[in-house]
């Protein structure tokens, strides 16, 4: 960090290294591996705090691996949450495991299941006794500084007056909905998606079980999430369909959860109003180009994920070790350069592509032909063979629980950094 700050005018904040627009996984992780190296970094988010429900809760095996070796595995683990070692497929009465996480070369051979809001509260702890970083809230980016072609910072609305915050670095983490990438002029391609999906939440019994269970019947898929006293429950749909379902009234998609399960007939009178059901629009989509100079995308941001595998989240925790693996030391130094942006994409591509890729085809061979089935419903094939071939189950818990090139914190990220007195 310079030595000297110089002096700001109205509506400007200190300059930094850089600037993180975005406070969720990809954000706040990457904010932390950054500050425990020493980069200044700040981190903006729109919203006041972490609470927003219907988010990605699937901690995967290689983000454990990668808090265990950042020394946070002990302190994530204490926070409620709950694991499970396989993932299973009921059709009717029939109960399929799909995938087997127990197997995993891994410390932590399960998936946990953590609201999004304590995960990234966590982070966000551990971040803010680091010198070097700071998050502002209520914050929110609202276009790019560029100068001679080169971004130079954003602004962003904060306390209700427009601030600038210049930075040798700024990183969209900003979601599928980003502002950064839309202001940047990136080209989007658009893989697309067959489904939608209606998030809601209905009252959970112990006698329900611990399992995560994927429940389907003919035109009706219903995932289930386990947190505790409540399922977080994500209803497919066919893509563009919701107000044509909510047209047909509340009761009946009542009966759709029951088509689906059963044992929820006497709790399904909790959803009162549609109110009560979100509307998540499915997109699956990447960047050609993930960075142009001063500017640098990641996570959803970079490419949004289908829900196939609740994988999102952790693709974007992979990405955000990545930038701190290969931007870490050039941004300490003062000397990124879109080349070395460019090593970050090179290195994120391909795993992106390659989950993407059986994202679809899960999507097209499994998801669409189930919603689109009338009559009785039968598994579909790939499905049956898992069944009779129990070690299959291994290879989707390694593309869920592991994905493709799984990233490890560096060995410099890894030692203690110096924190800020009590």
């Amino acid at each position: 960090m310079d030595s000297a700050i110089p002096s700001l005018e109205p509506g400007q904040a200190a300059p930094q290294r850089c600037v993180i627009v975005g406070g969720g996984p990809a954000g706040m992780m990457t904010g932390y591996l950054l500050a425990r190296l020493g980069v200044p970094v700040t981190v903006l988010e729109k919203h006041g705090d972490f609470l927003r429900d219907f988010r990605g809760d699937t901690i995967h095996p290689s983000t454990l691996e990668a808090l265990a070796e950042l020394g946070l595995l002990e302190a994530f683990l204490r926070r409620p949450h709950q694991e499970i070692q396989q993932f299973t497929a009921m059709f009717g009465d029939r109960e399929i495991p799909i995938a087997d996480f127990s197997r995993l070369p891994t410390r932590c051979r399960f998936l946990a299941f953590m609201p999004q809001w304590d995960f990234l509260d966590l982070l966000a702890a551990e971040a803010r006794r680091l010198p070097a970083f700071k998050l502002l809230i209520n914050t929110e980016a609202t276009q790019l500084l560029v100068r001679d072609g080169t971004v130079t910072g954003v602004v962003a609305r904060c306390e209700g007056k427009a601030t600038e915050f210049s930075a040798d670095l700024v990183i969209g983490c900003d979601g599928r909905g980003s502002t950064v990438r839309g202001e940047a002029g990136f080209e989007i391609q658009d893989l697309g998606a067959p489904m939608d999906v209606f998030w809601l939440r209905l009252p959970r019994r112990d006698s329900d079980g611990e399992q995560a269970f994927g429940r389907f019947a003919a035109g009706k898929a219903l995932v289930m999430i386990n947190r505790g006293d409540y399922w977080q429950c994500g209803f497919l749909l066919p893509k563009g369909t919701g107000e044509q379902i909510k047209a047909r009234g509340l009761e009946a998609f009542h009966r759709d959860i029951v088509d689906c399960a059963p044992f929820m007939a006497d709790r399904t009178s909790t959803l009162k109003s549609w109110e009560q059901v979100k509307l998540l629009t499915v997109r699956v989509d990447r960047l050609h180009r993930w960075h142009r100079r001063g500017l640098l995308c990641i996570g959803d941001a970079a490419h949004a994920m289908s829900p196939v595998g609740g994988i999102g989240i952790n693709l974007a925790i992979q990405d955000a070790i990545a930038t701190a693996n290969l931007l870490g030391r050039p941004l300490l130094a003062g000397t990124a350069s879109e080349s070395d942006l460019a090593l970050v994409q090179r290195r994120r591509a391909w795993p992106t592509r390659a989950t993407q890729r059986i994202q679809i085809i899960i999507q097209n061979k499994i998801v669409r032909p189930v919603l689109a089935a009338t009559g009785i419903l039968q598994p579909p094939w790939l499905l049956r063979v898992m069944e009779k071939l129990p070690f299959l189950r291994r290879l989707p818990g390694r593309f869920i629980g592991l994905g493709f090139r799984p990233e490890h914190i560096a060995p410099f990220l890894r030692k203690m950094p110096a924190v800020k007195p009590n």
